[in-house]
């Protein structure tokens, strides 16, 4: 059967690349939020708030049950979805704090610069977090426009424990303010992108809207405020979702809905340990920060009228690295010339939500430590410490509550379709799943390297550096 659904899949997507070629190429809109988990959503089981605009590209789109982001750390995984690589291959690991001396190399092709040569006009509005150094700024990496900030909002002056920097907002290649009313981002960010829309429907456009929130400090404007039962953050979440009906809104307006693919995804889930500032993993282990469930599986929505079926879903497992192939299949654009690591969704979302194209997810995490990998189904977690919520009191409005620390002595095999929130240890009862999960290990740990077991790993390169990084 997997045989003939393949099958299927290369027959429907070289009938959807044909016709694709009659007309202009498909608009891309990607919409990344931050920090925001699987039960964030009123679709997802969120309560104290409704959003039914991102309800309703659940209900006429494709749900991604089982995707993950590439690492649960938002500089990373960001590296991840822009190149189509594990970000440890291209020499990232953890978030860029302000001032780094390094950032995205400029050997690396983005989804931007792959669309760009193709013709597409792109844009990014909100969050980069690639490096913010000029030659690490958007603009130099494939995109025509950018406004946001270039890291996290709470770095530094908004953040409980450090101060400085200040923080700068960004247009351009220029800073054009510091310290911004936070209370403007999610409203900006949607304005910019409105307009991008409506100056470019004559041609095709990649829209990267990078939303700041819901990671802390939360802010949210005055029409919203107030308007949630979950306080603070049930406010941005409807806020938030009020964004995503304006890009809905725009493209229907403007006549291209039939052509235009909407995604939405979130970069890692949530900081739990904000409390009632943070979001919801929807009952998964952990959060933010941590290779269990509650970190690394995110939410993911794709809508495209006529060509992705309504209200289907799919329960293969795939990841925001495989966001840049697909994106390249779709518009035919050439793929990076170095290697990468994502494969392309489309026969999954144009043809049959069950083929599945990916194989293995490695979650790698820290510099380089291979800490999971999963076939989709089932999820062998290597010995590693990390950083847990577990059994630790929650902050408050704002201010984070304390980590603990967890560790995995030894394996642990979890069958993610009975046991998504990795409760129950059933290592014992598949020793063939074992064998073959370590096999594959094996062959990243060959590839990329591993710290938990001293391998370094044949096919890693280097992160971009700055001047001073060079001395």
């Amino acid at each position: 059967m997997k045989s003939k659904n393949v099958l299927l899949g290369m027959a429907g997507v070289a009938m959807f690349s044909s016709g694709a070629m009659a007309q202009k190429p498909a608009n891309i809109i990607l919409i990344n939020l931050d920090d925001s988990g699987n039960g964030d959503f009123s679709c997802r089981g969120a309560i104290g708030y409704q959003t039914p605009h991102i309800d309703w590209m659940a209900a006429n789109g494709m749900s991604m049950n089982n995707f993950y982001a590439v690492q649960p750390i938002s500089g990373a995984s960001r590296a991840g979805l822009m190149t189509g690589c594990y970000p440890n291959r291209i020499g990232f690991a953890y978030a860029l704090n302000p001032g780094s001396p390094y950032g995205i190399s400029e050997q690396e092709e983005t989804v931007a610069e792959l669309l760009r040569d193709k013709g597409y006009a792109t844009a990014i509005f909100g969050k980069w977090h690639l490096g913010d150094e000029k030659k690490f700024l958007p603009l130099q990496h494939g995109f025509d426009e950018y406004y946001g900030l270039p890291y996290s909002n709470d770095m530094w002056p908004f953040h409980p424990q450090y101060k400085f920097p200040d923080l700068p907002l960004i247009k351009g290649n220029d800073i054009i303010g510091y310290n911004t009313d936070q209370t403007r981002l999610t409203t900006d960010y949607t304005n910019y992108a409105v307009d991008f829309i409506h100056r470019n429907v004559n041609k095709p456009f990649f829209l990267y809207l990078a939303h700041s929130m819901p990671h802390v400090p939360l802010a949210v404007s005055d029409k919203f405020k107030g308007k949630s039962e979950l306080g603070l953050y049930g406010d941005v979440m409807m806020e938030l979702d009020w964004s995503i009906g304006e890009i809905l809104r725009t493209i229907r307006e403007e006549g291209i809905e039939d052509n235009t693919l909407v995604i939405l995804t979130s970069d890692n889930g949530p900081w739990a340990n904000y409390g009632n500032h943070a979001g919801s993993s929807g009952g998964l282990r952990e959060a933010k920060a941590n290779t269990f469930n509650g970190g690394t599986r995110v939410p993911c929505f794709f809508y495209w009228k006529g060509k992705i079926p309504p209200a289907s879903v799919c329960n293969n497992v795939y990841s925001n690295i495989d966001i840049l192939p697909t994106l390249v299949e779709i518009s035919g654009a050439k793929m990076p010339k170095l290697k990468i690591d994502g494969v392309s969704m489309l026969p999954t979302l144009t043809v049959d939500p069950t083929i599945a194209a990916r194989k293995y997810l490695c979650f790698y995490y820290h510099k380089n430590s291979l800490e999971a990998i999963t076939d989709g189904r089932y999820k062998l977690v290597f010995p590693h410490k990390y950083v847990s919520y577990d059994g630790q009191v929650p902050g408050n409005d704002g201010l984070p509550g304390e980590l603990g620390e967890g560790e995995v002595k030894e394996c642990e095999l979890y069958d993610l379709r009975r046991d998504m929130g990795e409760r129950v240890n059933v290592i014992s009862q598949h020793p063939e799943v074992v064998k073959d999960l370590t096999r594959e290990a094996e062959v990243w740990r060959d590839e990329l390297g591993d710290d938990l077991t001293g391998r370094q790993g044949k096919a890693r390169r280097e992160a971009g550096k700055s001047v001073k990084a060079a001395k």
